[in-house]
């Protein structure tokens, strides 16, 4: 198995845009964009960034375009005190983004809020999600987590680094179903960007804004949803359970479900072999755009 990318390696091969059109004025936008074929969009969610797809990326660069954004006010894209953090306001962030780079559709694989993000545009402008894999997203009223709500308080974005990265490190250990995933490389990527002070301040934020009230308009109208969709989920998730991936299989017409054992909340990261043979395996599955 090859070494996995530790951070300096992920930052080095990532670019930074200057998006127009989202806000007044333009955002930075880090992201990674490798690979030839069909555009895959990988969105992660909180409290990481698109790091959290370190150990998939290249192995689905291999048969496809791969764009993993650091969504706004994660990672290394914009963190200023100008911009809401929604999803809804990340779902807008996404479609410029898109139009930005001329991919007219991608496949969306998200995980956590981003897979949120990914329904949101599904259901406001479907030609653009050709299909999704859901991994241990949020849906109906099944979010924000406890953890996150708590983190939201505005007198935490005065913590110090140390306590950020304690508090990280900890979802961490309870959202892995194998502690031997918990790798240095992991744990110092995800984080390093959160050490930060208007990184501290920025994550802060994220989980202040995080409102069920985005994804339960959703419920009625997933029904409509045309897309082939691959829940693919980790069975030990206490945050995002199963049940939830259950419930979208009855309620969209074309999604099925790939329950992973042994894995948790970070699916990418407790078993990214997994992860990406599922995903290319459904992937190849879905009809080529003419």
């Amino acid at each position: 198995m090859e070494t996995p990318m530790n951070i300096q390696e992920f930052r080095k091969r990532q670019q930074t845009i200057s998006l127009d059109g989202v806000i007044h004025e333009p955002l930075d936008v880090a992201y990674t964009d490798v690979g030839e074929g069909e555009p895959i969009l990988l969105l992660h969610g909180i409290p990481t960034w698109s790091f959290l797809f370190h150990d998939v990326i290249d192995t689905l660069a291999q048969h496809y375009r791969v764009i993993a954004p650091d969504m706004i006010g994660y990672g290394y894209s914009d963190r200023r005190d100008q911009f809401d953090r929604s999803i809804e306001f990340q779902a807008n962030f996404v479609e410029r983004f898109l139009e930005h780079l001329d991919v007219e559709s991608a496949h969306f694989v998200a995980h956590d809020i981003g897979g949120g993000v990914a329904l949101i545009l599904a259901d406001r402008k479907p030609e653009l999600v050709r299909s999704m894999v859901l991994s241990n997203s949020v849906a109906y009223d099944s979010w924000p987590v406890d953890e996150m709500l708590a983190m939201g308080h505005p007198r935490n974005a005065k913590m110090e680094p140390e306590e950020m990265t304690e508090k990280l490190v900890e979802s961490f250990q309870f959202g892995l179903s194998r502690p031997e995933r918990l790798t240095e490389e992991f744990k110092e990527g995800i984080v390093t960007p959160y050490q930060e002070r208007d990184g501290i301040v920025s994550l802060v934020r994220n989980a202040a804004s995080l409102n069920t009230n985005h994804t339960t308009p959703l419920t009625s109208r997933l029904g409509q949803m045309q897309q082939p969709t691959l829940l693919l989920w980790g069975e030990d998730d206490k945050w995002q359970p199963i049940s939830t991936a259950e419930q979208l299989v009855k309620d969209m017409p074309h999604a099925e479900l790939h329950p992973m054992k042994d894995c948790s909340h970070w699916v990418p990261q407790d078993n990214p072999e997994e992860f990406a043979s599922a995903t290319l395996e459904f992937l190849q599955r879905v009809p080529v755009a003419v």
